[in-house]
């Protein structure tokens, strides 16, 4: 790849200088210019900005022919759930997580169960030698692994090694380290990042290698670089979980080929990275007899319906009480206390209100309203919920509880694990005729009114 030319553009105006300045000449603007490839003539164009696609006629869109995509399963279940069912070819998938989290642990692994099966591999790590690699794949117990490693950061030495091995799934670990001839600037800059992850994405489709981005993550937890890295791929996954707890969560925030939200769910062993079936007994802790302030809920993550047990502690505050929320949206904590003084005349403005989601998941759906009402009055009054007992549904500002969406599934998943007392929206509730769901007692409610009064009846 012959070196081009740079020059340094601004983000704001839009203009160009052939070398870096503080501030823009143009629009004045300080620290904005950001280095950019110059075309060097039609021949340095059409290599540098090719299409990821063939060019094609305009077709209408019922003349095109749809078929089902082949996907390659990776032999660990639940990364395979979270991909939509495996590795699309020709794919660009882009993970990214906390330090020490387990990504490189989980991909060496995938590309090893791959390689086994005859999937020719690569891992290319910028962060760490072979040996290194080779070390930690002895600790994961992956014996006489066949996967080909490559240690280099230089983008055009990692593109000339994909198009003579070829293989069928390439890892780079991770896209902040590797830089590019054509670019002055430092690996991890915006412009390195960015000019990098386009040629790889050029080069999965048009070769049909299937690779796998591993993403570095600020200290908010959002993927490190530009935006525009999201949206070049076709699929983007984090990592989550506290990293002094065994229990990982793998997300889909995007997914071309997928469903966006799903979940996989693995335990961090001495061998690894392992699926777990049941995650819904991660979430549920172990009381001998029902506690007050808990109420388990039933969500749905992607396609899973999972039960989480939510925690509240109600206690006496000074004149500034706090509301403090872990895995669940502060903010929306607010709303339902103020509701549930409102519509159920439970009043909290005088106290501490402390609400949490066991081990560690994030719940952003609003199914979660009715089950954080009925742990907060719970742990007020300092009565225990019955045992087996669950809730979902959404809370409204008039205090109408809402639908969730695939309320069967819900109810079926809770009865399958034993619970035998549900409180719903009356949407949910089976309708009259249809096949009563085996030993679970349904109460439906319209209105949170509803929700408390059968709840004082159960107690």
């Amino acid at each position: 790849m012959a070196k081009e030319k740079t020059s340094y553009t601004c983000t704001e105006c839009g203009g160009t200088s052939p070398r870096w300045l503080g501030k823009c000449p143009h629009c004045e603007a300080w620290n904005t210019l950001i280095e950019t490839v110059v075309e060097s003539g039609a021949s340095g164009r059409n290599n540098r900005f090719a299409s990821l696609a063939k060019t094609a006629a305009v077709t209408a869109l019922a003349d095109i022919e749809a078929s089902e995509i082949e996907r390659q399963p990776t032999g660990i279940g639940e990364l395979d759930r979270v991909l939509g069912g495996g590795i699309v070819e020709g794919g660009v998938v882009l993970i990214g997580g906390d330090p020490g989290i387990g990504k490189s642990t989980l991909l060496l692994q995938a590309l090893d169960a791959l390689q086994r099966a005859d999937v020719p591999t690569l891992y290319v790590t910028g962060e760490e030698s072979g040996a290194q690699v080779a070390l930690r794949s002895r600790r994961l117990g992956l014996d006489n692994s066949q996967v080909k490693v490559l240690a280099e950061i230089q983008l055009e030495k990692i593109l000339a090694t994909i198009a003579s091995t070829q293989p069928a799934v390439a890892v780079i670990d991770s896209i902040q380290t590797v830089y590019s001839d054509q670019l002055t600037s430092a690996p991890g800059s915006v412009a390195q990042v960015r000019e990098c992850a386009a040629h790889l994405t050029r080069a999965a489709k048009a070769g049909g290698t299937s690779i796998v981005l591993v993403g570095h993550v600020t200290k908010e937890g959002a993927l490190a670089g530009p935006r525009v890295l999201e949206h070049m791929v076709d699929t983007v996954l984090y990592f989550e979980g506290d990293t002094h707890s065994s229990f990982r969560l793998v997300r889909a925030v995007k997914n071309r080929f997928g469903a966006v939200n799903e979940i996989g769910v693995f335990a961090m062993t001495e061998k690894g990275l392992k699926g777990v079936a049941n995650p819904s007994a991660i979430f549920l802790s172990q009381h001998s007899e029902p506690v007050p302030g808990s109420c388990v809920l039933v969500t749905l993550e992607g396609t899973r319906p999972m039960l989480v047990e939510i925690q509240a502690l109600v206690d006496s505050g000074g004149p500034s009480p706090r509301r403090l929320s872990v895995g669940l949206d502060r903010d929306r904590l607010a709303m339902l206390l103020a509701v549930l003084h409102r519509h159920a005349g439970v009043a909290c403005m005088d106290q501490d209100v402390f609400v949490n989601a066991v081990g560690g998941v994030r719940i952003s759906e609003p199914a979660a309203d009715l089950a954080v009402m009925l742990a907060i009055t719970s742990s007020l009054r300092g009565k225990p919920l019955p045992k087996g007992f669950i809730a979902f549904g959404e809370v409204g500002l008039a205090g109408e509880v809402r639908p969730a969406p695939r309320g069967q599934e819900r109810l079926r998943e809770a009865a399958k694990l034993g619970f035998s007392v549900a409180v719903v929206p009356k949407a949910n509730a089976p309708k009259k005729g249809s096949r009563e769901i085996e030993g679970l007692t349904i109460h439906a409610v319209d209105r949170i009114e509803e929700a408390m009064e059968v709840v004082r009846s159960l107690q």
